[in-house]
């Protein structure tokens, strides 16, 4: 595991040749970039996705690009219900993040009992190199820490396998 910060999570995107996976498993992000989008909603002027020349930033278009060279990129939200301000907003965003061609599904923590899963959000590039996600309690996000370990990364694997198997495609998820 690398204690080094590591590069850009573009960079590593860009890496990747079969699949990037993410679990996210938070009520509360404290993200300085959505700051704007997050006032914008709650004053109900969240720009559509319909627009993306409104919203469309460098994550989507790595996203896109990833998704062009045939990588598949999942995210599966693990949430609170009923959900936090913070899960409505980020439900509200996501056709944003379909629309650069991530698949999203979401899981009622309550239907996630039984189900072994990490103490921090990750990124999983190619099966085999993991992103950790270290926030603070209040959604702040503190810094990020790669690991290569195998073993770690199967583990990783399987319980990003068991969240998206249970999980709802976000099309078919209703924010309660």
């Amino acid at each position: 595991m690398s204690q080094t910060a590591p590069p850009p999570f573009t960079e590593l995107l860009a890496r990747c040749t079969t699949s990037a996976v993410h679990l996210e498993t938070r009520d509360v992000y404290a993200v300085d970039e959505e700051d704007q989008d997050f006032k914008a909603w709650r004053a109900g002027e969240l720009a559509s996705a319909n627009d993306p020349t409104s919203w469309w930033r460098h994550f989507h278009d790595a996203i896109g690009a990833a998704v062009d060279r045939g990588v598949t990129v999942q995210r599966a939200r693990v949430v609170s219900t009923p959900a936090t301000e913070y899960i409505r907003f980020e439900h509200a965003c996501t056709p944003r993040n379909l629309a650069a061609g991530e698949d999203v599904r979401w899981l009622p923590r309550d239907q996630a009992v039984g189900l072994l899963l990490p103490a921090h959000d990750f990124w999983l590039f190619d099966g085999r190199l993991i992103r950790w996600h270290h926030f603070a309690g209040d959604g702040t996000h503190l810094y990020d820490v790669l690991d290569d370990r195998a073993d770690v990364a199967e583990q990783s694997a399987a319980a990003f396998r068991a969240v998206w198997n249970r999980a709802v495609p976000h099309q078919e998820f209703t924010i309660t």
